[in-house]
């Protein structure tokens, strides 16, 4: 592995992360599990000297999603545990950055798919540029999210919003996720200059940490409304007869709704396997 996850703190006491992996993109596999855990620890053991971090990409876009390459090598019988393995890992990694303590800002440009999402999700606030395009498409492969964001992306656009997302593959533009919340800001210019700016802001106004974890507003609507799973179902239901994994996407969303957050993870885990 001779990728990085740059480390640079600047006067401000900003630190900027900047993932460069050894591929082409940023991919989440076991590279990115040993970058981004030794990253996290790093921000863990100097988070007294640390205001805020802003997590970007030295790549054309800022994340390509789970590195499907690598999955396909796994082997059968021991691919399972390996996989398994993984999303625990993986799962852990985010909740630990999203415990940090200070705010930490993904600052998303090019597409943030899959598990790029995932980790902008794991983040406090997240901003885009305006060509950016963001989604959850694992459908497409026949899985469905597994790092978390069946039990984030509810929290954060709402479940009608969240199970379209998930069982349509279609990203949605930076000034839609500007519309439904899921980013903050978008930043015409230099993004990096613009995500420090931004997290610099939210140091000097003292906002509270956005963890989306905690967050259970936008949930609501199931709560009030039960039947929109099965409203939704019937919806899609020509369109995605004799599939699998929609039927599991829409499970896991409403997981979301039914169970508290670490025990939504575990099923989402659960319909991923």
């Amino acid at each position: 592995m001779t990728g990085t996850f740059n480390y640079e703190k600047d006067s401000d006491n900003i630190v900027t992360v900047t993932m460069d992996m050894s591929g082409p993109v940023n991919a989440m596999n076991d590279e990115y599990m040993a970058l981004m855990g030794s990253t996290v620890e790093r921000l863990e053991a100097e988070r007294d000297s640390i205001a805020g971090v802003v997590l970007t990409s030295a790549k054309k876009t800022f994340f390509a999603g789970g590195d499907i390459k690598s999955m396909l090598t796994l082997e059968p019988g021991k691919g399972e545990a390996e996989m398994f393995k993984m999303n625990m890992e993986i799962k852990s990694v985010l909740r630990r950055l999203e415990k940090l303590g200070k705010p930490v800002v993904a600052a998303i440009h090019g597409t943030a798919l899959g598990g790029g999402l995932e980790t902008a999700l794991g983040c406090h606030y997240r901003v885009a540029s305006p060509k950016a395009k963001v989604g959850l498409p694992e459908v497409k492969l026949g899985i469905l999210p597994g790092a978390g964001g069946t039990q984030r992306l509810p929290r954060v656009v709402g479940i009608q919003m969240a199970l379209e997302m998930i069982t349509s593959v279609n990203p949605i533009g930076a000034a839609k996720a500007l519309d439904v919340g899921l980013v903050d800001e978008v930043v015409e210019g230099d993004l990096k200059a613009g995500a420090i700016a931004f997290a610099e802001k939210i140091v000097a106004e003292g906002r509270p940490l956005v963890k989306i974890s905690d967050r259970d507003d936008k949930l609501q609507e199931a709560k009030d409304n039960p039947g929109i799973f099965d409203d939704f179902r019937k919806s899609i239901a020509r369109k995605t007869r004799n599939f699998e994994a929609p039927e599991n996407c829409i499970k896991a969303v409403q997981a979301s709704v039914e169970l508290p957050f670490p025990d939504g993870l575990k099923r989402e885990r659960e319909l991923f396997m």
